[in-house]
């Protein structure tokens, strides 16, 4: 009869994750910043001439490059005032 367990398997090696373990992967999870990253720097790269290219994401490249500029002069401006104000 089959159990559900390969020969030799644990219990106790599979436990199943806590309430608290989940919620840590979950938050962990929202502040993973890596991809967020990459495409800045890869927004800003000349594109690789080998991928199929259209009107449509080249506007929308140039619209996003826009707009990080724009947030990064805005936070640039809002720190420099935080600073100098009395």
């Amino acid at each position: 009869m089959y159990s559900g367990l390969n020969q030799g398997e644990n219990l106790l090696i599979n436990k199943p994750k806590t309430v608290a373990t989940v919620n840590n992967d979950r938050i962990k999870e929202q502040f993973r910043l890596g991809e967020v990253f990459r495409y800045f720097f890869r927004v800003f790269q000349k594109p690789d001439p080998s991928k199929p290219s259209s009107i449509n994401l080249k506007m929308m490249h140039g619209i996003n490059r826009i707009s990080i500029v724009m947030f990064l002069f805005c936070v640039i401006v809002m720190i420099i005032r935080a600073f100098t104000r009395q």
